[in-house]
């Protein structure tokens, strides 16, 4: 078992995705564009590159609230990823991205679905064409 599959094996494969609702904290907006840019947000996260997805995904609405959707593997959402994003963020909402009835993996029919699941594409889909582009935004 690699290094990645031992760390995430100790949040108990408990995965699932939540829709993250948060704003850009005051005087934070360059440095994340930086962290994005050059990659270092998340560094050293099990989460990887998780993060610059998140970002690429995201999505920003007129009053400044940013919305995506994120995959964690810890029984506690965003254990692992709430160090990092509440460095530049202020997290407003985490919430369920779907029924947990209907989620493969924690029902037990398919470990680790929630890597290439699609039980959120719907609501991604719907986000994708809410607000704007985050990071087009942040860039400005």
């Amino acid at each position: 078992m690699n290094a990645d599959r031992r760390q995430l094996k100790s949040c108990d494969n408990q995965s699932m995705r939540y829709l993250v609702t948060a704003r850009v904290r005051d005087g934070k907006h360059e440095a994340l564009a930086r962290a994005i840019d050059d990659e270092s947000l998340g560094a050293g996260s099990i989460a990887g590159d998780e993060y610059r997805r998140n970002m690429t995904d995201a999505r920003v609405d007129g009053d400044g609230r940013v919305r995506w959707v994120e995959v964690c593997y810890c029984p506690t959402p965003l254990a692992e990823e709430r160090p990092y994003w509440e460095e530049y963020f202020v997290l407003e909402k985490v919430q369920d991205a779907h029924a947990r009835s209907r989620c493969r993996d924690l029902n037990g029919d398919e470990p680790w679905a929630c890597g290439q699941c699609d039980c959120t594409a719907r609501l991604e889909a719907r986000l994708a064409w809410r607000g704007g582009a985050f990071l087009d935004t942040l860039r400005r």
